[in-house]
Order: C-alpha cells, then sequence, then structure tokens
C-alpha cells in the first residue's frame, strides 16, 4: 500500500438546481468567499490556477489545478492537480430531490515532504483533516446559495 496515496469522495446535497450548482463550482476563483479553506486562488491563465489550501491541520497545500473536463450539460467539471498533491479532483452535479447533489471525487499522491514523512502515522489524521474541510466547504457553499 502506497501510504501517500488518497482517494475521497464526499456527497453534498444543496438546495438549487443542478446549473446553478455547476455555476458556483467552476468560478474557482471565488471558493474563498464561501470556503474558509480555500485560502486564495490564483488565476494562471483561462483554464488554470494556483490554490492555497489550509484546514484544521496546520500545514497549507498549494496546488496547480488545470481543466481536464467541463461539461456544463452532463455537470462535470475535472481538473488535474499538480504541486503538494499530484492526481485529480471532479465535481459531478445531478439533479436530487428539489435541489442537487454534488459529488467531488478527488484522487491524489501527496508530494510535499513533511505529509510523506508523516504518512503512516498521520493517515488517520490527515482523513479527518480533509473531511472537516469538506464539511465546511458544504456548509458555506449551501449558505452562499440559501441567500441568493
Amino acid at each position: 500500500m502506497d501510504w501517500n496515496h488518497y482517494r475521497f469522495v464526499s456527497m453534498w446535497d444543496l438546495p438549487a438546481p443542478p446549473h446553478v450548482v455547476h455555476a458556483h463550482l467552476e468560478r474557482v476563483e471565488h471558493y474563498p468567499q464561501w470556503w474558509p479553506q480555500v485560502r486564495e486562488v490564483t488565476p494562471l491563465d483561462d483554464t488554470s490556477s494556483t490554490t492555497r489550501i489550509r484546514s484544521f491541520l496546520p500545514y497549507d497545500l498549494v496546488t496547480t489545478m488545470r481543466e481536464r473536463r467541463r461539461d456544463a450539460p452532463r455537470g462535470v467539471l475535472e481538473v488535474t492537480l499538480t504541486g503538494d498533491l499530484e492526481g485529480w479532483a471532479r465535481w459531478t452535479v445531478r439533479a436530487h430531490g428539489t435541489g442537487s447533489r454534488a459529488t467531488y471525487e478527488q484522487e491524489v499522491v501527496v508530494r510535499r515532504t513533511l505529509l510523506r514523512v508523516l504518512a503512516v502515522p498521520g493517515r488517520a489524521v490527515f482523513r479527518a483533516n480533509h473531511t472537516l474541510m469538506m464539511r465546511a466547504g458544504h456548509r458555506g457553499l449551501t449558505a452562499r446559495l440559501e441567500a441568493v
């Protein structure tokens, strides 16, 4: 087992139709306005940006995201990640009840040296850190959608 390899899946039920949720998720530069752990997004061009993320644990992760797929009719947004995390992430938004369900999938290998060294003893803590970050993002986007 590669202790630096992670696969995450999160599902967010959201109070807005899929096209509205998709429109919010595709504006990565606005994530810091509603997702507290996304500290900074710096656009590099029309399809890529650098993102600085910090959750509960006292370290920042810096990644470059490059658009791999943007398919609004199918509700899919997918990026490749390089930097402290290397791999991919994907949002898929579908109608669910009176709103939407956004599924977030991420498969990455940690490249940051300190986190690689702490991979075995820290794995459960790193996973919990990710869970807390995703909960905060869900709350933030829900509040933003309800305010509109």
